[in-house]
Parts: C-alpha cells; structure tokens; sequence
C-alpha cells in the first residue's frame, strides 16, 4: 500500500485530551472526517512528556502502531477532542 504524502497537509487543528482539556498536539490533517490516527511525521508540536500519555490526568490516549509502513498514534475513541 502507499505510504502517506511527504509534504502533508496544510491545515492544523489542535488536539486536547477530551478528560481534563490539556492540549497534547497541534496536528497536520488532512481530510474532513474524525481523528482517527495522527502520524508522527505530521505532528508540528507535540506538547506530550511520554507518548500517548496526557501530562494533565495520566490517560492514555493512543497506541503506538505502524499504518501503511509509517510510526503512526491510533486514537482510543473518546479519548481526544479535535477544534
């Protein structure tokens, strides 16, 4: 399968953990529709201290996987919100 575009997406949107409302990345997605995954290589800033893990209450968020042979987050549904 392909792998995702180098260059990426140009719009950002930030995303906070949906518990205690602590922003964890400020992401280059592409598309419209829910978060899904974010890979690595399109997080501009990542304001996390361990992966997957959010400073504020200690949830984990995300796993750590591979997507189309690229280091990529799979998002636990709920667990993040996107603006």
């Amino acid at each position: 399968m392909a792998k995702p575009a180098r260059k990426g997406p140009v719009r950002t949107v930030n995303i906070f953990c949906a518990a205690c409302k602590t922003q964890l990345y400020r992401y280059r997605k592409g598309g419209k529709g829910a978060l899904v995954k974010c890979f690595k290589e399109r997080i501009s800033e990542d304001f996390t201290t361990t992966a997957c893990t959010c400073p504020g209450c200690g949830q984990v968020f995300a796993r750590e996987t591979l997507i189309r042979g690229t280091p990529a987050y799979k998002m636990i549904g709920g667990k993040v919100v996107m603006k």
